[in-house]
């Protein structure tokens, strides 16, 4: 059985919002103002990729009180992605990470709205995928060809944008930040992005301008694995053995990818507060 909700919570003077809803997230709104938790529950967020980034991202916006997400991935879970994925229980091995995922949220919140999309974002379907109905896109997958298509799209339709370097390779959390994509270092898959954007999709290749895309990434340099079962610095020692991607080649971590997708689903939180809630939302640093 679900457990009650407090019957003696005090509730906020928000008539579009349900009591369900007010007394599960009342802790958003003395936080931010009951504006914002306004914004939040209207808001709309879309998550690409559900893994190690996405899933907890997608949580995390769940439990800020976001109204209305969509889940985008055709992964099914594996057995692999047990040490740096939210979903990947036992009992959730060759599950649709979207679906699991989907369930988890309901749980946190039963009012919520939420599209599953079983398929992967391409450059031929982006333009289907995310519209002017969405107010934040999160691109939490590691293909530097299609996260350039995203990007290049959501500027074109002015969608607001996050997008995520690499989590792989990584082992310290407190070397994530966020810059403009223009910007960013030590990340060779947005390195390929801002590529992919300036040849693609006519992105300035002036390195003093910035592309107006929030990027969240980290500082540390990559550590890779060793044929003899170590770990160094160093790719160029390794010739073409190691691939930049957690399931080829590079390790992660949770403590890591969840990081990086708790820095995302901030922002993601912060682009939506100001949306609609200038006057109550605190200030950005």
């Amino acid at each position: 059985m679900a457990p009650l909700l407090n019957q003696h919570a005090p509730a906020m003077s928000l008539p579009h919002l349900t009591e369900s809803y007010q007394q599960r997230f009342a802790g958003i709104g003395r936080l931010y103002g009951q504006r914002a938790l306004e914004a939040l529950a209207s808001a709309h967020c879309v998550v690409i990729g559900i893994g190690g980034v996405g899933s907890w991202a997608a949580e995390a916006l769940a439990r800020s009180g976001v109204g209305e997400i969509t889940l985008i991935d055709m992964d099914e879970i594996c057995v692999t992605n047990t040490n740096r994925q939210l979903h990947t229980l036992t009992t959730t091995i060759g599950a649709s990470k979207g679906e699991v995922m989907a369930e988890r949220l309901r749980g946190i919140n039963p009012e919520i709205t939420l599209h599953v999309i079983d398929d992967f974002v391409e450059p031929e379907n982006v333009a289907l995928r995310l519209t002017k109905a969405h107010h934040c896109v999160l691109d939490c997958i590691d293909s530097a060809f299609v996260k350039a298509a995203i990007i290049g799209h959501c500027k074109r339709q002015k969608i607001p944008v996050i997008t995520a370097g690499s989590s792989g390779g990584k082992t310290d959390p407190r070397q994530i930040s966020t810059l403009d994509l223009a910007k960013t270092t030590n990340d060779p898959l947005l390195a390929k992005t801002r590529n992919n954007l300036r040849r693609l999709y006519h992105f300035s290749r002036n390195p003093k301008r910035n592309f107006s895309v929030e990027a969240v990434y980290s500082t540390e340099q990559l550590k890779f694995p060793t044929p003899e079962g170590g770990v160094c610095e160093n790719k160029s020692a390794l010739g073409e053995s190691v691939k930049l991607d957690c399931s080829g080649g590079l390790g992660a971590i949770t403590m890591v990818t969840a990081s990086f997708g708790m820095v995302m689903a901030s922002r993601a939180v912060e682009k939506l507060i100001q949306r609609k809630a200038p006057a109550d939302a605190p200030a950005t640093p």
